[in-house]
């Protein structure tokens, strides 16, 4: 079957064409500067569209089985794309870490697209759709908790532009404040961001860490879950190579940078805690067979609902996580591990 990327010449859409060659899928590249479509994808049959010309979209997707969006910044390109994919009747992915774009996608398409029945994943990526899935998997059979924490381990972060400029976008959207998920709603601040100690498995142990470095999870695992304090930390030194701006450089044949990353996950609920963590290689690789895994998902028809959902709502998420055990290494930890979360520093 054939499926559409839009931005597929980007740095996260080339990782997503080529998954879906290996997937035995048929890729359709689609962008904006024909170009670069040309240049990046010689020789295979490519589309030409524009967000800000409606029936270029609908052209673009004119026989495509699903749509992935790997164009960002995403509070320009996801509505557009999704209300092509409404029209066209077919399912649509993105790979948006981009806090209220994603709310957006919520907000303002779940009653359309479940009336369509058709299926809308966002945040199907490293931010968003991991931390989602690995949140759902540790809550396992508890219907509530109290809190889930989302730990990001980066041995590095070098950003591609497309990270760039939806940060500046994110950062505009929200007058430069800082934004958590606490008491089951989306809060803004000023001020700095706390510090505090984590505790991550070996190899990486006790690392510095920003508290309140929000990313997309506090949007989709409260979509379904009811956590209502929601938090996420990212460490110091990933941080600080973010501002720094550098871009990725690939070190292998997958076009993979050197990067490695720990995602460790504490869901509480009263005094039990349950934790699980995993391990990989780029986080912009990484989301290439979490995007493609879930248009497979969709297409085969293995989905628990339609509309706009997380991957942690429409797909089961253990059996999610061991199908990218070629990519992903996941581990739950003992329960009665002690919390990796530290007292002081916020």
């Amino acid at each position: 079957m054939q499926v559409a990327v839009f931005g597929a010449y980007g740095h996260t859409g080339r990782f997503v064409v080529a998954e879906l060659r290996e997937r035995c899928y048929e890729p359709l590249p689609v962008g904006r500067d024909a170009g670069r479509l040309a240049a990046a994808f010689p020789a295979v049959a490519q589309r030409v569209a524009s967000v800000d010309d409606p029936g270029s979209l609908d052209r673009a997707l004119a026989g495509a089985a699903a749509v992935v969006n790997c164009a960002g910044p995403f509070a320009s390109t996801a509505g557009p794309l999704i209300e092509a994919a409404l029209r066209a009747g077919i399912p649509y992915v993105d790979v948006a870490a981009e806090i209220e774009a994603n709310r957006d996608t919520f907000a303002h398409y779940a009653e359309r697209a479940e009336a369509a029945e058709v299926a809308v994943v966002p945040a199907m990526a490293f931010f968003g759709g991991l931390g989602d899935l690995l949140v759902t998997a540790a809550t396992g059979d508890w219907t509530a908790a109290d809190e889930a924490h989302v730990a990001y381990g980066l041995s590095s972060w070098h950003p591609t532009a497309g990270t760039v400029a939806s940060g500046v976008v994110s950062r505009e959207r929200r007058d430069g404040r800082r934004v958590r998920f606490t008491g089951g709603r989306l809060v803004y601040a000023d001020g700095d961001l706390p510090r505090r100690d984590w505790e991550f498995p070996a190899p990486l142990g006790v690392r510095p860490v920003l508290g309140e470095f929000t990313m997309a999870d506090v949007v989709t695992v409260p979509s379904h879950l009811d956590i209502p304090e929601v938090c996420t930390y990212m460490t110091v030194n990933a941080a600080g190579d973010l501002a720094a701006g550098e871009a990725p450089a690939a070190v292998d044949g997958r076009g993979r940078s050197a990067q490695t990353f720990t995602v460790d996950v504490v869901v509480r609920a009263g005094d039990v805690r349950r934790r699980v963590v995993a391990h990989g290689q780029d986080i912009y690789a990484i989301s290439a067979p979490l995007a493609v895994e879930a248009v497979h998902r969709i297409l085969t028809g293995r989905t628990r609902a339609t509309g706009v959902a997380s991957a942690g709502r429409i797909f089961d998420a253990p059996d999610f996580l061991r199908a990218l055990s070629a990519h992903l290494t996941v581990e739950a930890l003992p329960t009665a591990s002690r919390a990796p979360v530290s007292t002081s520093g916020d």
